[in-house]
C-alpha cells in the first residue's frame, strides 16, 4: 500500500468529544485499520479552540499517545493533572484515562495516535 496525501486534501471532522466543552478538529493522517494494517484505529492532528477539550474517557483494548505540536493544554493521566506544551508526549494504555483541554487563548494542535493492544 503507498499513500500521499497533499497538504489540503485530508478529511477534515469535526466532533465532540465524550461530551466535553467545544468541538474537536480533527485531520486524519491514516484513515482507520485499513491504512494501519490493523495495528490501531486513529492517527489524527487534532485541533482544539480555546476552552474546546477530549474530555475524560477509558480505553479498552487500545491505547493512546498526544503529542503537542502547539499551544497547551491542561492534561488528566488517570486523574493527575499537568500542563502539556509543545514537545510533550503522553500515553495511556490499557484500561487507562486521560483528558486534554485547551485553557489557553491559542489553538491547541497535537496529534493523536490510538493503538491495539
Amino acid at each position: 500500500m503507498s499513500i500521499v496525501r497533499r497538504n489540503g486534501e485530508e478529511k477534515v471532522l469535526h466532533k465532540k468529544m465524550f461530551g466535553g466543552d467545544g468541538e474537536a478538529e480533527m485531520h486524519v493522517i491514516l484513515d482507520g485499520e485499513a491504512e494501519m494494517y490493523g495495528k490501531g484505529r486513529v492517527f489524527n492532528r487534532v485541533v482544539l479552540a480555546p476552552g474546546a477539550e477530549v474530555a475524560w474517557h477509558v480505553h479498552h483494548g487500545d491505547g493512546e499517545c498526544y503529542y503537542v505540536l502547539k499551544g497547551e493544554g491542561t492534561y488528566s493521566d488517570n486523574g493527575t493533572v499537568i500542563t502539556m506544551h509543545p514537545g510533550d508526549m503522553s500515553f495511556v494504555g490499557d484500561g487507562e484515562g486521560h483528558s486534554m483541554k485547551n485553557n489557553g487563548s491559542e489553538d491547541l494542535e497535537m496529534i493523536a495516535l490510538i493503538l491495539y493492544v
